[in-house]
């Protein structure tokens, strides 16, 4: 009409009603306990029960008394040939971007947790063959960017948001809050084998130290480490007064027993990456090597065997760390079982996970052209059995394990 020099008629526009966005999808998560209660379930449902149920039963079991070690190259090759992917063992678990993923430690059962990009997360018993094996919870309102069973009692599953970390204790049916934060929260990781304590990272770079034995939800310590970002935190296996941190370039290795709120000096820095890296975490045994991943397409191993004040890199691997905006960015895991091993995403065809060596040589490549067509950008090793999950941007985890 303006086109046409024509005066408008002066009637309002229509207003269209609101395009249902991600809110109101999923309506806002109060804070404090949260009832262990699926998404969309109005009633009781007897398949929940049975669910929360096997996670009781199997946390009860203690698992055999095994001491962690490394086998030999063949026998460790061997035993990753053995692991295959089914239809069976692929499910989408929930219904976004999976950010974080655990494995219960359990012998017996097959019991693992995702968490997404909007706060859900989703419990399947992968033994169970039916489509109930699986159910989704949402005790967060953005991404549960990090998630682990406590080593001491993994009938609690502690989840990190951006706001609140919880701990979904399967006993009482509860996820209930120990610590809420106006900052925003990156990750986390137990300071003590009883998982009493822990270590939190904030994504404006700064980290704290919670207690869950102290009332409230409030932070014991708040400490600036001089970073932009701290993406990922983790303890020290044997040392557990070391934790390493990964930044924006930063990757550093810092004294628990030292930190105060300003001027926290590192023990080590890991240096090199020219770019953001996305983790850094040490290895599982002895604590003698880091695995960071860069956005600059490299992994790199560290010797982290004597902690100077800069640490020597073992070895790069050039890897496409490109994911882009759509896909949870790769971190290198270490293999629980095997001390020198590690796995990580890969951006390679035929869609695959890959398992190198600290030394830098690739050993093993887990596909299935039938059931595996997507990036698993996170991926968790059992920590005993022969078992690898990873988890896509569609909400989808895969298993491989022995036949």
């Amino acid at each position: 009409m303006r086109l046409q020099k024509v005066e408008p008629s002066g009637a309002p526009v229509l207003e269209l009603p609101a395009q249902p966005g991600a809110e109101e999808e999923y309506p806002q998560v109060p804070a404090g306990p949260l009832p262990m209660v699926p998404e969309n379930q109005v009633e009781n449902s007897k398949l929940t029960e049975d669910l929360l149920a096997t996670w009781m039963k199997i946390s009860e079991a203690k698992p055999s008394d095994t001491e962690k070690h490394t086998c030999d190259m063949k026998r460790y090759q061997y035993s990753l040939n053995s692991m295959v992917l089914s239809e069976d063992n692929v499910k989408k678990v929930v219904k976004n971007r999976v950010c974080s993923v655990a494995i219960h430690p359990s012998e017996s059962i097959i019991f693992v947790a995702a968490g997404d990009k909007y706060g859900q997360i989703g419990l399947w018993n992968v033994d169970c063959k039916t489509e109930e094996g699986a159910h989704v919870f949402i005790p967060h309102n953005y991404s549960v960017n990090c998630m682990h069973f406590s080593p001491s009692n993994p009938a609690h599953l502690l989840s990190l948001s951006h706001d609140v970390l919880r701990c979904g204790d399967v006993t009482r049916a509860i996820f209930d809050e120990i610590c809420r934060s106006e900052g925003s929260l990156s990750s986390f990781d137990f300071l003590e084998d009883n998982a009493s304590t822990a270590i939190v990272g904030y994504w404006d770079g700064s980290i704290a130290v919670v207690d869950r034995r102290t009332p409230g939800t409030s932070l014991e310590l708040s400490a600036n480490i001089g970073f932009k970002i701290t993406r990922t935190v983790h303890v020290h296996p044997v040392n557990k007064q070391y934790f390493v941190a990964a930044g924006s370039v930063d990757v550093r290795i810092y004294d628990v027993r030292y930190l105060k709120s300003d001027g926290n000096k590192p023990v080590s820095s890991l240096n090199g990456h020219t770019k953001s890296v996305a983790s850094a975490y040490f290895s599982p045994v002895t604590g003698n090597r880091v695995v960071t991943v860069c956005a600059d397409d490299k992994l790199r191993v560290y010797d982290t065997s004597s902690l100077s004040s800069t640490v020597a890199v073992l070895s790069t691997v050039r890897h496409n760390n490109n994911t882009g905006r759509w896909l949870t960015r790769f971190r290198a895991i270490w293999d629980p079982k095997q001390e020198d091993c590690f796995v990580v995403g890969s951006m390679a065809r035929p869609r695959q996970i890959e398992v190198y060596q600290d030394t830098g040589k690739l050993l093993h490549s887990f596909y299935n052209v039938d059931y595996l067509g997507s990036v698993c950008s996170i991926n968790v090793v059992h920590p005993s059995r022969n078992i690898l999950v990873g988890g896509n941007s569609s909400g989808r985890l895969h298993v491989f394990k022995e036949q």
